[in-house]
């Protein structure tokens, strides 16, 4: 597999940034107060996720990259201000001094996670208009929009950035969230995994019936195409009335968390380095079977996909 050169690619993320926070420790005995395990602590990490994760992809695989969203005035949002820079991401984060920057706090301990939390609350309308503007202002020097959606409030205007992005003439990708797709209508490709289709078309009964399900989807929402992720089973590209299936390259799976992240994230990348489509999905299904041997949230580089 041949390397692009993707030092000229521009990639514009927008979406819900988050603080990915681990701690870690030894979790050997029970809680004599409930049947619980008790941690005990050893030590905490910061990792970058949701569209910062997304971002900080596109940024190792060489593009040039834009980050526009909302953070809390906090310290979590400080720090997700620091990271993105060390990453060399251009993060243009809208401070909304009304909410907590989203942070997503796992528990540890043996390397299995036993807890998650979650500190959200969505940003406001105010900020979120300032958003759009810098959006329009950011869109003539990106060759790819890729929208980060996590349902955490900060796409709000997510129909305005995809027709503004298609009348640009540039190449909108769409990670989505939820039941109801017709907000992302005339986007280039969107990117949901098994899960996530299920919940908008329904059960299928067999390949035949999914793919028939997703044209009717596609057509609906004026869509170029649809690429649905599926885990060990690899990716399907869906085009006009063809679909491409791309098998999963074999890996021992160490965590999935953020997967979706660098699928898309590479997607994106070589698109913008002038890849065609199929040949994207190909080196987006290698980099997320590398990712997924990765322990959290992590990025991919050039060299493990290609071997340089």
């Amino acid at each position: 597999m041949k390397a692009p050169d993707t030092t000229k690619a521009r990639v514009l993320v927008v979406g819900d940034v988050m603080l990915d926070r681990y701690w870690y420790g030894d979790a050997s005995r029970i809680s004599p107060e409930a049947p619980v395990p008790v941690l005990l602590f050893r030590e905490e990490e910061y990792r970058l996720g949701g569209a910062a994760n997304v971002a900080a992809n596109c940024a190792a695989l060489g593009a040039k990259t834009t980050l526009l969203s909302v953070v809390g005035k906090d310290d979590a949002g400080s720090r997700l201000a620091r990271m993105l820079k060390g990453e060399k991401v251009d993060a243009r984060l809208h401070r909304d001094g009304r909410v907590h920057t989203t942070q997503k706090l796992r528990i540890i301990g043996r390397r299995q996670q036993l807890l998650r939390i979650d500190m959200e609350a969505p940003p406001s309308s105010e900020v979120l208009a300032a958003k759009l503007a810098e959006f329009r202002e950011a869109l003539a020097a990106c060759d790819v929009v890729l929208l980060s959606d996590y349902g955490k409030g900060g796409l709000a205007h997510i129909e305005t950035m995809i027709r503004e992005g298609r009348k640009a003439r540039k190449i909108v990708l769409v990670d989505p969230k939820g039941d109801d797709y017709a907000r992302y209508r005339g986007a280039t490709v969107v990117t949901p995994n098994l899960g996530e289709l299920r919940d908008v078309v329904g059960t299928w009964k067999d390949e035949k019936d999914l793919a028939a399900r997703v044209e009717g989807l596609r057509r609906k929402l004026r869509l170029d195409a649809l690429l649905l992720t599926r885990g060990e089973s690899g990716m399907t590209l869906f085009r006009h009335r063809r679909k491409i299936q791309v098998k999963a390259e074999r890996h021992e799976v160490s965590d999935v968390t953020g997967a979706g992240d660098t699928v898309i994230a590479t997607l994106a990348v070589m698109l913008a380095a002038g890849e065609g489509l199929e040949s994207a999905v190909r080196i987006a299904n290698r980099a997320g079977g590398i990712k997924v041997t990765k322990f959290g949230t992590a990025v991919v580089t050039p060299a493990e996909i290609f071997g340089r």
